[in-house]
């Protein structure tokens, strides 16, 4: 998930899941956009200016309208928002939006990868099911939607979903046909955080691939879940690899180092090249899991593989750019939302402990800054989950049968109402819609768009 410039945020898909193995958007947005102006209708409509309209909108602020297909306008926007929404008198920031603009009869989806924002053009597949608008978010403290000086204790939960509910509260002046939120990984978390806060903001809420990590001391079901996805062949030739690629660290190493040298890049967030590429190979697994399969099997090299057969295969499953300081500062957000809410999980690491030199260095405080205290607050996930399964309305999550990132669930509940859960079969973390079997995939989409009014 890498293309121009280390990290662009193509490894925001990587990162997120690479690093911390809980939860990624692009990739999700990737896995779940189509290209603009695919359904075939014939044009937007509303107001004959809605350039006038959106300029209309109290701390909505154009950056700028880019080329968009027939049918569709395209703008970058800025929308003020309070540093802490329960304090607004002190200060605030600019957050980043996107408005793909269909037509103001048309529903809109609120979108967000959990992350940064790209300002390129794409449609979620709910925006693409109900031929809407889509509004993109970038997430608090992430990109240029940061808060100078920054309060990490302005990072949590609730402030993020008052953020959604202020674009949203903003915009229904415009878009007055029914709402729904989607996103993928983080951006699914993201999605059914801010309906626990706001249930009455959206008609609906689509959560792709989305964990849901309770007890952030209890790892079993993801240990578990590890030990028994795919073939035992497969599981054995990936901890084999990683067996060879410890053991030959050294080499390796060398090579992770002088790949940063030459960009200008480190390692001081993370510790050293040798910690990075350690952290790489625990994660690997996982990353195989999530992003590629039990058909990728075939492509695990064989411990007497070539150096160069190894480390190939690493950087592209584990993504290791993504360690470098160039885009791991990018991610250190995530990573203490990790730390102060959402949890994380740890890694088998049995058949690696006389290879493994960093105890722990999975773990979110490697990517955060030491002067940023983590305090870890249980009761955040711990809330959420009870809200869906007695109080949810309205929900539906997709996820893929073979993604170790919800090997723990959201769950519905007796509580929950008119809400539904999805499993791809084989699928992983690109889980969608389309993916599902035929009826389920009908089922889906024709509650989807129930909820849309469409």
């Amino acid at each position: 998930m890498m293309r121009t410039r280390i990290g662009r945020l193509v490894a925001q898909a990587a990162a997120v899941v690479v690093l911390a193995g809980t939860a990624v958007l692009p990739a999700a947005a990737a896995a779940q956009a189509g290209p603009v102006g695919s359904t075939g209708s014939t044009g937007s409509t509303g107001p004959a200016d809605i350039r006038a309209a959106i300029e209309a909108v109290p701390g909505l602020r154009i950056v700028e309208e880019k080329p968009a297909a027939p049918g569709f306008r395209f703008f970058v926007l800025t929308l003020h928002q309070p540093a802490d929404h329960r304090h607004p008198e002190q200060g605030g920031f600019e957050q980043r939006l996107t408005l793909l603009h269909r037509g103001t009869d048309r529903p809109t989806v609120l979108y967000t990868s959990g992350y940064g924002l790209s300002t390129g053009q794409y449609r979620s597949e709910p925006a693409e099911l109900v031929d809407g608008n889509q509004v993109s978010t970038e997430q608090r403290f992430f990109g240029t939607s940061r808060p100078e000086p920054a309060d990490w204790n302005d990072l949590d939960i609730r402030q993020a979903a008052a953020d959604h509910h202020h674009v949203i509260e903003a915009l229904k002046a415009v878009y007055r046909a029914p709402w729904i939120s989607t996103g993928g990984s983080k951006g699914g978390m993201t999605t059914v955080y801010h309906r626990r806060f706001y249930p009455r903001d959206v008609a609906g809420s689509i959560a792709y691939s989305a964990p849901n990590n309770i007890d952030d001391r209890e790892d079993s079901a993801y240990l578990a879940f590890l030990r028994t996805v795919g073939t035992p062949e497969c599981r054995t030739a990936l901890q084999a690899a990683q067996r060879a690629l410890l053991e030959r660290r050294t080499a390796l190493v060398a090579r992770y180092q002088a790949w940063a040298d030459a960009r200008g890049d480190g390692f001081r967030l993370v510790g050293s090249a040798d910690k990075a590429f350690e952290i790489a190979v625990l994660r690997a697994p996982f990353m195989f899991w999530q992003g590629r399969g039990q058909a990728a099997c075939p492509a695990v090299p064989a411990p007497d593989a070539s150096d160069d057969a190894l480390y190939g295969w690493l950087s592209e499953v584990a993504q290791l750019p993504v360690y470098a300081d160039s885009v791991a500062n990018q991610f250190v957000p995530y990573f203490y939302q990790l730390g102060t809410q959402l949890g994380y999980f740890q890694v088998d690491t049995d058949h690696l402990a006389d290879l493994v030199r960093y105890p722990g260095a999975t773990e979110p405080r490697t990517f955060v800054p030491r002067d940023v205290p983590l305090h870890y607050r249980p009761q955040a996930m711990r809330d959420v989950d009870r809200w869906v399964r007695t109080h949810g309305e309205h929900l539906m999550f997709v996820n893929g049968a073979a993604d170790p990132s919800v090997a723990e669930p959201f769950r519905l509940g007796d509580g929950s109402r008119d809400s539904c859960l999805y499993q791809v079969p084989g699928g992983t973390h690109a889980a969608r819609i389309a993916q599902l079997p035929t009826a389920d995939a009908t089922a889906a989409t024709a509650t989807l768009r129930r909820w849309a009014g469409v």
